[in-house]
């Protein structure tokens, strides 16, 4: 399918999604975030795709929301038709969040606002050495969104959260580094190629299913109030895939000192109790 604001390429089943609105330095807007919502559900449906990388096209990574409408750029007051507000930016991390293929981010320039926070649900962050960062909320007389108030803490503490929340300045890769919100920081020249060095290992080395699996595992495990619930999800995902034919190849291939062929597809090989957790709507 082809999107507007997004170009996608598949190469050796790693897939590069490229926010692609260099001349407003791929400002989000709705049409976006349709897009984004899109490529999630086919992402999710392709089985060639293992691995994603997201970037930015030009010098930017994202900038934020376009603010070409001016003073009224975040009052929606007239076009939500009913019931509760909700947030664009959220409806995009909360898919990340879902996704059941992982997620890096090259970020190549500039991840303001939501820039920033829709990297936050992504499993790995790389900045190039041009990379600026900022949530920037409190200067622009808004509030941090896109579920950010849930992840950023999770990500990098609430102290360091905060600071940077209640600042809303913008900082250098380094500082994100030090911070916890990136693990590498690399010259503009070595971003790419580190990034999908990274897919690579996993679409090549492990099975999808399992990466599937372990990524939701460790996310949704996030909001748990005691280790007895990991406990009680590692057992039933432990013995649905100690008895699969991955595992089978898995022990094998080591066995036999050669590469696994895994042959289960996240498709269809989900256990059947996955998703897990409760189902929850809007409302």
């Amino acid at each position: 399918m082809a999107y507007e604001t997004l170009l996608t390429e598949l190469s050796d089943s790693v897939l590069t999604v490229t926010m692609n609105r260099p001349e407003r330095l791929n400002a989000f807007t709705t049409k976006m975030m349709d897009e984004w919502l899109a490529v999630c559900d086919e992402i999710d449906a392709n089985d060639d795709v293992r691995a994603v990388i997201v970037t930015g096209a030009g010098r930017g990574f994202c900038a934020g929301a376009d603010l070409g409408g001016g003073g009224d750029t975040f009052d929606a007051s007239g076009s939500q038709p009913s019931g509760v507000p909700q947030d664009g930016g959220g409806r995009v991390t909360l898919r990340f969040y879902d996704l059941t293929k992982p997620l890096i981010a090259a970020v190549n320039g500039p991840a303001v606002g939501v820039g920033a926070t829709m990297t936050l649900p992504m499993d790995v962050r790389l900045a190039s050495e041009a990379a600026r960062f900022g949530f920037v909320f409190a200067r622009r007389g808004i509030v941090p969104e896109a579920a950010s108030s849930w992840f950023l803490p999770r990500v990098v503490g609430i102290s360091q959260a905060m600071e940077w929340v209640m600042t809303g300045r913008v900082f250098p890769a380094a500082e994100a580094l030090a911070g916890g919100l990136v693990s590498r920081v690399l010259p503009a020249d070595e971003l790419l190629p580190a990034a999908r060095a990274l897919a690579l290992e996993v679409a090549e080395n492990t099975s999808a299913v399992s990466v599937a699996l372990s990524r939701q595992l460790l996310w949704k495990m996030l909001g748990a109030d005691h280790p007895m619930e990991a406990h009680k999800i590692d057992s039933r995902s432990i013995y649905a895939m100690g008895a699969s034919e991955d595992a089978k190849e898995g022990v094998t291939s080591f066995l036999e000192k050669r590469p696994a062929r895994f042959p289960m597809k996240v498709s269809s090989g989900l256990p059947d109790f996955y998703p897990w957790w409760d189902e929850r709507t809007f409302s």
